[in-house]
């Protein structure tokens, strides 16, 4: 008997479709703050007090980034990674300049 795949292995999701397991862990971190707001303003003004304000605002930061995903950083490049080369050209003409349509 050949050794058969099923119809759909190694296809993977599809694009732009979440990983089910970061889905599950951006919910639950959601609802830890939603259930805990009252009590993450005075976590926060504790840290705040005791070890200023920066490590505080460090702190949202962290958790933030596990529920808001970060954008990912793009580099423009030319051809072969050269430097993108820019020109502007103007072209001269003789006579009245054409109307322009409003």
């Amino acid at each position: 008997m050949a050794n058969r795949r099923p119809p759909n292995a190694g296809k993977g999701r599809v694009k732009g479709v979440p990983n089910r397991a970061t889905s599950n862990a951006r919910e639950a971190i959601a609802l830890f703050i939603e259930e805990n707001t009252p009590r993450l303003q005075g976590w926060l003004d504790a840290i705040a007090e005791d070890k200023g304000p920066d490590v505080a605002f460090r702190c949202v930061m962290d958790l933030l980034e596990y529920h808001i995903p970060k954008l990912a950083r793009t580099e423009h490049t030319g051809k072969d990674g050269e430097d993108i080369v820019t020109r502007h050209v103007v072209e001269l003409h003789e006579g009245a300049p054409p109307k322009r349509e409003e």
